[in-house]
C-alpha cells in the first residue's frame, strides 16, 4: 500500500519553485474520509498550504508526525528514469521526493487505516508542511496555528530520512546580509574617503578567524562568507559593500552569544560615523540534545534505532523544540541517496517505517 500511495505523491510536482496545492488537496481528501479534522495554513499568495491533520480526542499530550511535501529541483540532473513517476527496480523506488521526504509521508498516509480504527486516548496529528527545502518557511505558521489553536502536544517526530535511527540534534543556520557604508573618492587621493570594500574586508578577515575548525559532526560551530559585492569603479574608493554571511551553530551553542560577537566583529570592522547594517536572510535552529527528553523513549517503543544520531543536516525539528515540544527525527532511507538524480528508497525502509506509524496507534491507546 505504500507504494502505491508514493506513486500518486511522485507525480505531483512539489518542486519548492511550484504550488503544491494540488498534493494538499488530494492528502485532505484521503485524511477526511478517515475521519480525520483538518487545519490549513496557507503562505502570503494562497499557493502553498500546511496540513494538519488530528485523528482522536481534542487532548493535550499527542504524537506529531512531521513532513515536507516540497522538494528540490532536477534542473540539470541527468536521471536514467522519469523523476515524477515512480520506477521500482531491485527493490529500490526511484523518483523526486521519494526519499526526501514523500517516502514518509506515504508511510504515514498508509498507517491512516490503522489509526483510524484505533480507540485512541492521545491524538495522531499528521503536519504537512510547504517550503522546507528553500528556508523551512512553512512550519512557523503551521507551528504558531498548532499552539495557538490545539492542545499542547508531548512530542513531535520529524521523520526526515535516518535509516530509521533516532537523531535527538543537528545544527542550525544562520544566514544574514551586512551592507557596509563608506565614502566615496577619487582613487588618485584615497586618503579623503572611506572604503566599505576594506570595512567590509575587515569583517570577514576576523569572522573567519572565528571559525573553530574543530572535527565534524554536530559538535562544531562553522561560518562562511558566501558573497561580496561592493563598489561602483576601480577608480573609486567604494562607499557601499555587502556581505552575504552564515553562521551554523552547532546543536548545544550558544546562539545569541554568536551572534553578539559576530555584532561585535562588525562594529569594530566599519569606520567611525559609518554604521553597518545587517538583517537576517534565514534562521533555522538547532535540534539541541536534552536530558531525559521524552521522545526518545517513545520512538524506541515505536521501533527507533539506537544508538542516537547527530545529523550533518538541519530540518524543521529546531522549530517544534524552539516551541517547547520535546523533538527527535527519524525516518525511512538514507539522507545520501536525497538532492541527487535517481533518488530511491529501499522497499524494505518503507516497510520498517509503516511498521513505526502503525505502533503509533498502540502508544496513543495506551494510558
Amino acid at each position: 500500500m505504500p507504494v502505491a500511495l508514493l506513486e500518486t505523491l511522485i507525480a505531483f510536482d512539489t518542486v519548492s519553485r511550484n504550488s503544491n496545492l494540488e498534493l494538499v488537496r488530494w492528502a485532505t481528501t484521503l485524511l477526511e474520509k478517515a475521519g480525520a479534522r483538518i487545519r490549513l495554513t496557507y503562505d502570503a499568495t494562497e499557493a502553498k498550504a500546511n496540513v494538519l491533520a488530528t485523528f482522536g480526542p481534542e487532548a493535550p499530550g499527542g504524537i506529531v508526525l512531521s513532513a515536507h511535501t516540497d522538494t528540490v529541483p532536477v534542473d540539470g540532473q541527468t536521471w536514467s528514469t522519469d523523476p515524477f513517476r515512480l520506477t521500482e527496480r531491485g527493490g529500490r523506488l526511484y523518483g523526486r521526493g521519494t526519499v526526501d521526504m514523500k517516502g514518509f509521508v506515504a508511510c504515514c498516509l498508509a498507517a491512516v487505516p490503522t489509526w483510524a480504527r484505533a480507540r485512541l486516548k492521545r491524538p495522531i496529528h499528521l503536519a504537512l508542511t510547504y517550503d522546507e527545502e528553500v528556508g523551512c518557511f512553512g512550519v512557523p505558521g503551521l507551528i504558531a496555528d498548532l499552539c495557538q489553536n490545539v492542545p499542547p502536544p508531548a512530542l513531535v517526530v520529524v521523520g526526515e530520512p535516518t535509516s530509521m535511527r533516532i537523531a535527538d540534534r543537528h545544527r542550525g543556520y544562520l544566514g544574514y546580509r551586512t551592507t557596509f557604508h563608506g565614502r566615496a573618492a577619487h582613487s588618485g587621493d584615497p586618503g579623503k574617503g572611506e572604503s566599505a570594500i576594506a570595512a567590509a574586508s575587515r569583517f570577514i578577515g576576523s569572522l573567519l578567524e572565528q571559525d573553530t575548525r574543530s572535527p565534524g559532526g554536530t559538535s562544531r560551530t562553522t561560518v562562511n562568507v558566501g558573497k561580496i559585492s561592493g563598489g561602483t569603479n576601480i577608480n573609486i574608493v567604494p562607499s557601499h559593500c555587502e556581505v552575504l554571511w552564515e553562521i551554523r551553530p552547532a546543536a548545544d551553542a550558544d546562539v545569541p552569544a554568536l551572534r553578539s560577537a559576530a555584532d561585535a566583529l562588525i562594529h569594530r570592522a566599519m569606520p567611525a560615523g559609518m554604521p553597518a547594517e545587517t538583517e537576517p536572510t534565514l534562521i533555522i535552529p538547532p535540534l539541541r540534545p536534552q536530558p531525559d527528553n521524552p521522545a526518545i523513549a517513545v520512538a524506541q517503543f515505536l521501533g527507533g534505532l539506537t544508538p542516537l544520531a547527530d545529523l550533518p543536516f538541519g530540518t524543521e525539528g529546531g522549530f517544534y523544540q524552539s516551541a517547547g515540544i520535546p523533538t527527535v527525527v527519524c525516518g525511512p532511507g538514507s539522507i545520501e541517496q536525497a538532492h541527487q538524480a535517481d533518488e530511491w528508497i529501499s522497499s524494505q525502509q518503507l516497510g520498517e517505517s509503516v511498521t513505526f506509524l502503525e505502533r503509533v496507534a498502540r502508544w496513543a491507546e495506551g494510558d
